[in-house]
């Protein structure tokens, strides 16, 4: 069952993080899944014209963020307690990156979320992530 729509998580996304407007874009958001594309700049560049790692990293936890919120609500005070990312392979030059997370326990304190970064019309996944989020309690 999910609680906000595309929609409700683009507005979301625009009223407390203003400062990502137009990095991010939600794509298909699923009971299962949600996909986000990091819609890449200059300023997510390294030497070398490739995706930085902190931008990838973002992306991930963004995309978590978001699959989380997707199913439980606009809780703006839910925050990543871990981390565990994987560097796979360099993402393709000049395609957007799109991350698929998948929310794999849901509880009343805690979330617990996988990832998969693909460079735009790649097979093969650039990065591999686990996330925990710690979620407020109630009131």
């Amino acid at each position: 069952m999910l609680e906000m729509d595309k929609a409700a998580l683009e507005q979301f996304l625009i009223d407390q993080f203003p400062q990502v407007v137009g990095d991010y874009a939600v794509g298909a958001v699923t009971p299962d899944a949600l996909t986000l594309r990091l819609v890449v700049a200059e300023r997510h560049l390294r030497p070398g014209g490739t995706v930085s790692g902190p931008a990838m990293f973002g992306l991930a936890d963004v995309a978590a963020y978001l699959a989380i919120l997707a199913r439980i609500g606009p809780v703006a005070l839910a925050v990543t307690t871990n981390c565990s990312i994987d560097f796979m392979r360099k993402p393709a030059a000049g395609k957007d990156l799109l991350c698929v997370a998948r929310v794999l326990k849901l509880g009343r304190t805690l979330a617990v979320v996988d990832t998969l970064i693909y460079s735009e019309g790649g097979k093969d996944p650039v990065t591999r992530s686990s996330l925990t989020y710690s979620i407020p309690p109630k009131g």
